[in-house]
């Protein structure tokens, strides 16, 4: 399922790009903007939280101040706001082909989505989202819609570096990026350095990526370093796992919860060491239809479950 971010209604999409494991170290990963040039100017999708507060009178007579957040939906409550989300797109194509439309018209639909979930997680303070854009199994699709993807990750990238800038969003890119087109890939190399100073949300990209192959690059780095000495064999435990996995690129690297979309049962290879203790969440709608009604949805159930970790 690969995807692009648009942060105003695109007409096209703009996809998402990714880092090569053999030529980028592990810890900086790729970032990567992708809004319309012909944006329409608007308040800053993740300007600070507005509150207001209601004067009332305490038991002794005295006045005191109630802060109420204007910024959630009702029964929404910002202390159990999961940090990280995770969300596997599903269902571009088949929205566009029960609308006997091409699929590019899925992928341009699915972005404006995406758009509207990315504005959401800064709007209720939700600090990180990942996004499941381009599996490794995606490579076997057709050669055109791969082709007409990576064209359109390409021409959103140069596009929106001022729209993450402006709104203060870090993106990285995650995944096998080697495999990607060389001029793509310097492309997510220069936006992932422009934005890597940002901090009040983070979008991280999966592209090229799949959940085995994150855990067994991490493996690989962790043997290369023993061979040169740099880490004893029998010291290597989970922690030291973690720190070679590509979501290590974030301060919270556990998804709190996976949305996926389509009626689809299943996570697909992602995130597979992630997602451990993640709460799951499966939509019937299909991505491109995923909108903010079924995001409070989502978010309303997990803030009903009660988690353990195993205990």
């Amino acid at each position: 399922m690969l995807f692009s971010l648009h942060f105003s209604p695109p007409p096209v999409i703009a996809p998402l790009p990714f880092k090569p494991l053999s030529h980028v170290p592990h810890h900086h990963h790729h970032t990567l903007n992708m809004l319309p040039s012909t944006h329409v100017l608007k308040p800053p999708l993740c300007s600070t939280m507005e509150h207001f507060t209601l004067n009332h009178h305490g038991k002794g007579g005295e006045e005191e101040e109630e802060e109420v957040d204007q910024t959630l939906p009702l029964g929404l409550r910002r202390e159990a706001m999961p940090r990280h989300v995770a969300v596997i797109m599903d269902g571009n194509r088949r929205w566009a082909r029960s609308r006997d439309l091409p699929v590019r018209s899925g992928y341009e639909a699915g972005a404006r989505s995406l758009r509207t979930i990315v504005e959401l997680c800064c709007k209720w303070g939700i600090k990180v989202l990942s996004v499941f854009a381009f599996s490794s199994d995606n490579w076997f699709r057709p050669k055109v819609e791969v082709e007409l993807l990576m064209s359109l990750f390409e021409r959103g990238m140069q596009e929106d570096t001022g729209i993450f800038l402006r709104e203060n969003i870090r993106v990285s890119v995650i995944g096998d990026l080697a495999k990607l087109p060389e001029a793509l890939q310097e492309l997510i190399l220069n936006l992932e350095e422009t934005t890597k100073n940002n901090t009040h949300f983070q979008l991280i990209v999966a592209v090229s990526y799949s959940g085995q192959y994150d855990v067994v690059q991490a493996c690989q780095r962790l043997a290369l370093k023993a061979k040169h000495g740099l880490v004893e064999p029998g010291d290597i435990d989970a922690s030291l796992i973690e720190q070679e996995l590509e979501t290590y690129c974030s301060e919270f690297p556990h998804p709190d919860l996976l949305i996926r979309t389509s009626g689809e049962f299943r996570i697909s290879n992602f995130m597979l060491w992630q997602l451990a203790y993640t709460e799951l969440f499966f939509a019937q709608s299909l991505w491109p239809d995923f909108g903010e009604a079924e995001f409070l949805k989502a978010l309303l159930a997990f803030q009903q479950r009660r988690r353990r970790y195993g205990g």
